[in-house]
């Protein structure tokens, strides 16, 4: 055997320091945090788990989780499937690949509060096109004074935003299946929908698995889009955990209660990316199974 390159370490140290920097201390403090009153910045008291039970029964958390819950899940609903859709529907190859491409891609180059400004004026009846739409076609629709069409709006803006990025992973993972795939699907009459069920949507797990864990654990950590477009509301109908969170830590200033908050939000997104992560893995694993052979 070869003896190890230690020096090999030194090209794995860069990122070392930057996830520290970025995470491991950030970590700490949150945690020193959590368990402190921190009374003022020379007296602080050990309060050891108070601050994680006093979250843990607050209502208004619960209802934010459950509001998040919804709101990800039907994130997921929408955008994989749409997502998948619009990847079939692109063209493979030539200029027209390129250009769909491009524009496809334009939404994702926006910054989350102008996507949130875009549609604050979108959805307005008197300027906006969608309101105004809706309003001529006989819809009370008003998103700053129903909490439901705040909450549709708010989906339908994350849909518009970020099913692009599905639909390119999709375009990638169609275009790395090789054509002898096809060939074969060909000679033996394969359906088109029989072609996606037993070829492309098999390929795609991987691809597939990677999209759903980055969108729910975005979706699980929307702010900005929300925020600028309802402030939250009407009420507490788009006030997401990370709105909710944000009010206690700068609102209120409650640094105890909004550092325990932070860790239980994190635990909360390893636990359902862990539960989606082994989800999406039996599903591919029964449906390799499925499979026809021969």
């Amino acid at each position: 055997m070869k003896p190890i390159n230690q020096k090999a370490w030194l090209l794995v140290l860069p990122v070392v320091l930057c996830v520290a920097f970025s995470a491991i201390l950030p970590l700490m403090t949150i945690v020193n945090y959590s368990v402190q009153d921190i009374i003022s910045p020379e007296r602080r008291v050990f309060v050891g788990t108070e601050w994680f039970r006093t979250v843990l029964r607050d209502g208004e958390l619960h209802d934010a989780l459950l509001r998040q819950l919804g709101f990800s899940l039907a994130v997921l609903v929408v955008e994989i499937p749409l997502g998948i859709l619009l990847a079939l529907s692109m063209p493979a190859k030539g200029w027209k690949a390129s250009a769909v491409l491009v524009i496809i891609a334009l939404s994702l180059l926006i910054p989350w509060n102008v996507v949130g400004t875009i549609w604050q004026i979108f959805g307005r009846t008197d300027i906006g096109l969608l309101g105004a739409a809706l309003d001529a076609m006989g819809f009370d629709y008003n998103y700053t004074g129903s909490a439901f069409d705040a909450w549709v709006t708010v989906l339908v803006m994350d849909v518009w935003h970020w099913t692009p990025l599905v639909a390119l992973l999709c375009y990638a993972g169609l275009r790395a299946i090789p054509d002898a795939y096809y060939q074969a699907a060909q000679i033996d009459g394969a359906s088109r929908f029989a072609v996606f069920r037993y070829i492309q949507l098999p390929k795609l797990r991987g691809v597939l698995m990677i999209a759903v864990l980055l969108r729910f654990m975005d979706s699980f950590m929307i702010y900005t889009e929300p925020f600028v477009l309802t402030g939250g509301g009407p009420g507490n109908a788009t006030t997401f955990l990370s709105q909710y969170l944000t009010q206690k830590a700068v609102g209120q200033f409650d640094l105890g209660p909004a550092a325990a908050f932070s860790i239980v939000y994190f635990l909360i997104i390893l636990l359902m990316c862990f539960i989606l992560y082994n989800w999406m893995q039996r599903a591919g694993t029964a449906g390799s199974e499925d499979m026809p052979h021969g």
